[in-house]
């Protein structure tokens, strides 16, 4: 059985194929080349914006390092859309918005350290 992934490795995505082989199974034929990654587009640096805007607080559940900011001022986002990524551990970790909402203010930047419980942005 042959099962098909996409995967995202520091920031590069890649599409992986995998097969599955049970005991004294034939050997399938290979499969195509994995196409080369596809590097994302740099976030845009976020607008200017007043620290603390919104009345919806979206907090850092772990302490870590700000490595991606995929939102900006006044976009819009529903419950469980990323808007911040963080790194802790060696792992990338979404921090997402807890309700639907408009983006009021980012109150961190990429390579920021920040402790569990900070806010990261807001929403209206």
């Amino acid at each position: 059985m042959i099962k098909n992934y996409t995967i995202t490795v520091n920031g590069n995505v890649y599409d992986v194929t995998v097969e599955e082989k049970s005991a004294g199974a034939a050997p399938a034929a290979p499969a195509a080349p994995a196409p080369a990654p596809v590097p994302k587009a740099a976030p845009a640096a976020p607008a200017p914006r007043a620290a603390g805007a919104g009345r919806i607080q979206v907090k850092a559940g772990a302490a870590g390092k700000v490595y991606q900011i995929p939102t900006t001022v006044g976009q819009s986002v529903q419950p469980g859309d990323t808007v911040v990524v963080i790194e802790a551990m060696k792992m990338e970790i979404p921090v997402v918005a807890p309700e639907a909402g408009t983006i009021a203010s980012i109150d961190v930047q990429v390579g920021d350290s920040i402790e569990a419980g900070a806010v990261l942005a807001t929403l209206n």
